[in-house]
Parts: C-alpha cells; sequence; structure tokens
C-alpha cells in the first residue's frame, strides 16, 4: 500500500514538472520564433485645445484630468466685449439699409426725370446716384457679413471638447487672458490609443502588417492585451552629421566589433482592452508579434 501511495505521489510530481517543462518551453519557443522588445509605449492623440478669440477667462467648468464627453464645456471666455460688438454691428447694419433706401429714392427720381425729359438731367448725375445706390447695397452686404462674424466669435467664447477625453494641464484660473490660437489646455483623445513597439531593425523582415500581436503594460502585467502589426516605421532621425563646433558635423565614435542595432517604430493597432485596464498616454510596455501563428 505504502509502495502504491509513492508511486502515485512520484506521478503526480512528474506531471507537474511535465507540465511546468512543457509551459516553459512553450514561452521559451515564442521568444525564440517570435520577434518582441520591452521598449514599447502606449500613445493617443493629444489635441491641444486653444480659444479661437482672446479674451479674459471668467469659467472653467473642468478640472485636471476629468474625463469629458465631446460637446461638453471646457471653459468660457468673457462674452461682453463681443455682445457690444454684435449690438454695433446690428445697428451699423440698419444705419447701412437706411442710406441704401435714401440712395434708391434719389436714383428712381433720377431716373424717372430722365425718361419724361432726357435733357433736364444728365447722363453723369444719373450715373453717379445709380453708383451710389449699388454702393450701398455692397454695403449692406459687408456689415452683413461683419454681424455674421461678430455673432461667430461670439459663439467662440465658449470652447467645448471636440472628442471624448480627458483634460490635462489645466493650470490657469479664472482671470487669465486667453490669447486666440494659443493652446491653453490638452486633451488625450480616449478612443485613439495605440502601441509603438519599437523593434530592432534586424527584426523588422521577420513579420508583416496583420500579424498578430500580444501587448503586456508594465501597469498591467496580468493583463495582456490583443492587437494587430498596423504599420512600420519608414524612416528615423539620425544620430550623426548634426552641426558641432565650428560648424561641422558631429559624428560619434563607433567600435567596430560593436554595432548596435536601430530601432524602428512599429505601430500596434489594439483590438480589445481587458475590463480594468486604462490606458494612459506614456505607459511602458513589452510588445510581442506572433508571427508564428499558434
Amino acid at each position: 500500500m505504502q509502495l502504491f501511495k509513492k508511486l502515485a505521489f512520484g506521478s503526480v510530481n512528474l506531471a507537474l514538472i511535465a507540465l511546468v517543462a512543457w509551459y516553459a518551453y512553450q514561452a521559451f519557443d515564442d521568444y525564440l520564433n517570435n520577434p518582441w522588445t520591452r521598449d514599447g509605449q502606449v500613445r493617443g492623440h493629444v489635441i491641444q485645445i486653444a480659444p479661437r478669440v482672446s479674451g479674459m477667462v471668467t469659467r472653467i467648468a473642468v478640472i485636471d484630468n476629468q474625463f469629458v464627453q465631446r460637446g461638453d464645456l471646457l471653459f468660457e471666455i468673457d462674452r461682453e466685449p463681443f455682445e457690444i460688438a454684435i449690438a454695433q454691428a446690428e445697428a451699423n447694419l440698419e444705419r447701412a439699409r437706411i442710406s441704401s433706401k435714401a440712395a434708391r429714392i434719389e436714383y428712381d427720381r433720377l431716373r424717372d426725370i430722365f425718361k419724361k425729359d432726357p435733357g433736364a438731367v444728365s447722363q453723369k448725375d444719373l450715373n453717379r446716384r445709380e453708383a451710389n445706390y449699388l454702393e450701398s447695397l455692397s454695403q449692406i452686404d459687408v456689415v452683413t457679413e461683419t454681424l455674421r462674424g461678430a455673432k461667430l466669435n461670439l459663439g467662440y467664447t465658449q470652447i467645448h471638447a471636440p472628442v471624448d477625453g480627458y483634460v490635462s494641464n489645466v493650470d490657469f484660473q479664472i482671470g487669465t487672458q486667453a490669447v486666440a490660437n494659443s493652446p491653453i489646455l490638452a486633451l488625450v483623445d480616449s478612443n485613439s490609443f495605440w502601441v509603438f513597439g519599437y523593434f530592432r531593425e534586424s527584426q523588422i523582415g521577420k513579420f508583416s502588417i496583420g500579424d498578430a500581436a500580444r501587448v503586456t503594460l508594465m501597469a498591467y502585467p496580468d493583463s495582456p492585451l490583443q492587437g494587430r502589426v498596423e504599420s512600420l516605421g519608414w524612416g528615423i532621425a539620425p544620430s550623426d552629421g548634426n552641426t558641432g563646433f565650428n560648424l561641422l558635423p558631429s559624428i560619434k565614435p563607433v567600435f567596430q566589433w560593436i554595432r548596435l542595432a536601430q530601432r524602428i517604430p512599429v505601430r500596434i493597432k489594439l483590438e480589445h482592452i481587458p475590463e480594468g485596464v486604462e490606458l494612459r498616454f506614456g505607459l511602458t510596455a513589452s510588445v510581442m508579434v506572433m508571427a508564428k501563428e499558434p
């Protein structure tokens, strides 16, 4: 009986050892046959939010690192100067319409006289009155567009999120003077995350666009992400040849028996984000391209 127990216990141990050895072999086979790199990083589109008009910030509707949806208000600029501009444009438009009406009346009067008695009014005067009337019509168009621009500018005093994402770098306060077309905060697009894996140039020929990829984030080592190779970089900046002392090219010394492979960026499109994993711009990642499909 004791011998049977020892044999059974030994069989279980052998099975466990064989199972561990099989998993170890599979892991070794993956790393041996599939290109991989620990030099990876989560990236995403970062939108620099800039107002389209200048003015004093009167309201901030978000806090740093807050999630916002497309269309949510981010901050607001003082509306009063733009409301005044609209009132002035409306007054100018009304004045232009009155002037145009007067020019039309004068032109019609001279034209009627000219038709009844061509000698009573000169052709030159008639042409001048017609030109004044046409000019008044164009002035109405100009002021109308000015009014439209003033209304647009009033709408630009409220800055809304263009995409779903996370607000970053909210380091301004109410009373800050916002400048048109100058970025004031950043918005990380939450639907744009991808991963860049920087592979050695000697590995690039071992896989192709469309190959499956496994991404392991340092922040979530137990929740690997699945993806596909979306594209391979076509160029990197040279490290040598930059201008140095006396405008001469700066060349770094290279030992002939040590040649470091360049790193080529490979873009990985993520297909599924496991529950509980929150992607953040700049997270460190390891990337393995499954050139050898299971």
